[in-house]
């Protein structure tokens, strides 16, 4: 009976056959032969399970990592490969994929509508800070529109793509607000232009998050990096302004 109590204990366990230790150290006081059964079947399960685990992590599983999506270059598909993999393609090639193309396709069009907001404060701004903050916007995202219009050159790329047709830009305004945006004066205009810009700005930071982590250009990279970090700072301001 004994043997078949031990039988079930092992097969509970669900691990290999394990080999026990050749010598046992036997307690010099004698105890029952029922005490002995229960505690010899007690040892034995606790050693299987500890065989179980101490398997499980001496071998890790190395192809449990997650996948990522990897966009092709330009006329190619996408790849799915593990995250590691990913990152030691993008070291040994960063030849631009289509994720890279398109964000500064996108975010030229994106910088060009906050430009056009920027240009409204000197004339209907009240708040010297806002008039400030347009201009930093300005003299930011100027420059950032003309180093990415010189990237698409240097890469062979056109500013607008033939037959391909983006979706809505997260955080861009729309035709009526820009309309409410130029007839507004004074306080109702810094109050408008604020909240369009924060709104603005978050999309901004989308995109660049999002081109972070599909593209595959270290440059395209360095650019998103600039604007989470500006923007997410000049957010924080214009929070403070309302």
């Amino acid at each position: 009976m004994s043997g078949s109590v031990l039988g079930r204990s092992l097969a509970l366990t669900r691990c290999p056959l394990i080999r026990l230790p050749q010598e046992v150290v036997v307690p010099f006081r004698r105890a029952p032969r029922a005490s002995l059964t229960a505690a010899s079947l007690a040892t034995l399960a606790a050693l299987a399970l500890g065989g179980c685990d101490s398997g499980s992590d001496a071998e890790p599983d190395r192809a449990s990592g997650p996948s990522v999506l990897v966009p092709g270059k330009p006329g190619e598909a996408n790849r799915t490969m593990s995250a590691e993999d990913a990152a030691q393609q993008r070291a040994d090639d960063d030849t631009p994929n289509s994720a890279d193309i398109d964000y500064a396709r996108m975010m030229i069009e994106h910088h060009s509508q906050a430009l056009e907001m920027t240009e409204l404060a000197p004339e209907r701004a009240e708040s010297s800070r806002v008039k400030k903050l347009a201009e930093r916007i300005e003299a930011a995202q100027g420059p950032e529109i003309a180093a990415m219009r010189s990237w698409l050159e240097t890469h062979g790329e056109d500013e607008k793509s033939d037959g391909h047709h983006h979706g809505p830009m997260p955080g861009m305004a729309t035709e009526a607000q820009l309309k409410n945006l130029r007839a507004a004066e004074g306080k109702a205009f810094d109050q408008l232009f604020v909240t369009l810009m924060i709104t603005h700005h978050e999309g901004a930071i989308t995109m660049a998050t999002d081109a972070k982590s599909q593209g595959n250009n270290v440059r395209i990279e360095e650019m998103a990096d600039d604007v989470v970090a500006q923007q997410t700072s000049e957010i924080t301001r214009m929070r403070g302004m309302l």
